[in-house]
């Protein structure tokens, strides 16, 4: 039956936050499972000690920032009006019912002033996966690394064309190195030193660079969107898909290229002794895999499909005698050395006299000088020897993780998080806005993973399987 309703009630009623909360909120495992108060600490030296007006507590400041990565909130005055009405978020802040939430300035002020330019956000990232890596959540043995793009705020057709200084390898110095020593050990004067441009020279690379956000790049991939994008390199830990590193460049910039460079600040930072890193076609580099192999670790990279020149013969169909260093030809005849470029390529070449009456030509070369050419990377055999452990039972088992790990992490980055959009202009602001994201999910997958170690300990007296169970290939 049909009733009209009652009038309303305004009465007192004895309340508290504690009750207001559900037991099985986010915001409560996350608050049982990780300790902020290490953030005081880092924060104290952007404080002055004696002089201003009494500052709000820092610890509230990063955790409002984080509640808004943590629940996908897109701007920090929607966070603020969030707060106001949201009872859990305000438990989690320590904040009561009546109290006034900081203004949305505040945030942005402190992030702009106080926070920009300082390492606050990668300090934070860090302290998280080490309280991961403490309580058994991460070990680093197997580690998944692969990048994403987010998009940059700026308009593709407004833009420039503009003479910036060509890309410089990360692994140069290795290079030129190993170079030199290939050239001395075939005999071979050294490369001379290459030529300086005067500082009024206009040499460089035509690059088109955006006049909104000029520290963007312009990605152009096969099977990617084409415009102005920002590069998530993230590094994702193989147990449990904890993040244990992630790096932003403009997104002009390969993947490979800061890779090592990332293995290496992972490994002195944490202490970590990884075993095998799991890489999609992209990071499939001579160097990436000869420095991979230096340090230890099993390359295991995905599947890159060759791409087919003119020829029927491709360099697949020549063999390869490592022990006189020259190539044979399906035909049975020689390539036989002749140089070592400044790239790192060795140059394998044939008899032309040979050539010239060899019935295979047309199907092997279209040279003039009807000589054929094949290059060899110094570093080639570590290039082999990754793509055979990429075809082992092992190696399938271990790649076979990536898209539980790293795949995953981006997915719900994307679909949860606010990782398709770059929020902010400039690197350092978007780099910011990544450490918040990742550390964001480091939480949320901590937070989860002690619930059921929880639950796991009151129904079997041990965790232990749960911890072991993510481990790639078991290692």
């Amino acid at each position: 039956m049909l009733r009209e309703p009652a009038p309303q009630q305004y009465q007192f009623e004895m309340v508290t936050l504690e009750e207001l909360v559900p037991e099985d909120h986010l915001v409560r495992k996350i608050d049982a499972t990780i300790d902020f108060e290490f953030i005081r600490d880092a924060v104290k030296h952007l404080y002055c000690a004696d002089n201003g007006r009494p500052a709000i507590d820092p610890v509230r400041l990063i955790k409002m920032m984080l509640l808004g990565y943590l629940f996908g909130i897109p701007s920090e005055r929607r966070l603020v009006k969030e707060i106001q009405v949201n009872v859990a978020y305000r438990w989690f802040l320590r904040m009561g019912l009546t109290e006034k939430v900081p203004d949305a300035s505040t945030l942005s002020q402190n992030r702009i002033r106080r926070f920009n330019d300082s390492d606050i956000f990668q300090q934070i990232f860090d302290h998280i996966v080490e309280q991961a890596l403490a309580r058994g959540m991460a070990n680093g043995r197997v580690l998944y690394t692969d990048s994403t793009h987010l998009k940059a705020d700026a308009n593709p057709r407004k833009a420039v064309n503009e003479l910036r200084p060509e890309g410089v390898s990360e692994y140069l110095a290795e290079l030129n190195a190993a170079v030199e020593a290939d050239r001395k050990r075939h005999e071979k004067k050294p490369l001379p030193a290459a030529k300086r441009q005067p500082a009024n020279a206009t040499a460089g690379k035509n690059t088109k660079v955006s006049t909104t956000d000029p520290e963007s790049g312009f990605m152009h991939r096969d099977n990617k969107p084409q415009g102005f994008f920002y590069l998530d390199h993230r590094t994702v830990d193989g147990r449990h898909g904890i993040i244990t590193d992630r790096h932003v460049t403009p997104g002009n910039v390969h993947d490979s290229q800061p890779f090592i460079g990332r293995l290496k600040r992972q490994v002195e930072r944490f202490g970590l002794e990884p075993v095998a890193a799991g890489v999609d076609a992209g990071y499939f580099t001579a160097s990436v895999c000869h420095l991979a192999q230096e340090m230890s670790i099993a390359l295991v990279p995905g599947y890159r499909r060759p791409n087919k020149g003119p020829n029927d013969y491709q360099k697949k169909h020549f063999r390869y005698d490592a022990e006189r260093d020259l190539y044979v030809c399906p035909a049975g005849e020689l390539l036989h050395y002749g140089t070592t470029d400044r790239n790192g390529y060795r140059h394998y070449r044939s008899d032309r006299a040979v050539c010239a009456r060899c019935p295979e030509r047309e199907k092997c070369t279209q040279s003039r000088g009807m000589q054929k050419t094949v290059t060899r990377h110094v570093w080639e055999d570590a290039k082999e020897d990754a793509n055979a452990l990429r075809l082992t039972k092992w190696g399938k088992k271990v790649y076979a993780r990536r898209k539980e790990t790293v795949e995953r992490s981006f997915a719900d980055a994307k679909q949860h998080h606010g990782h398709r959009y770059a929020r902010f202009r400039g690197l350092m602001k978007v780099q910011m806005q990544c450490l918040l994201a990742a550390t964001a999910q480091n939480m949320k997958k901590m937070a989860l993973l002690a619930l059921l170690c929880w639950f796991l300990r009151a129904v079997t007296g041990s965790e232990g399987a749960l911890l072991r169970n993510g481990t790639a290939a078991g290692v």
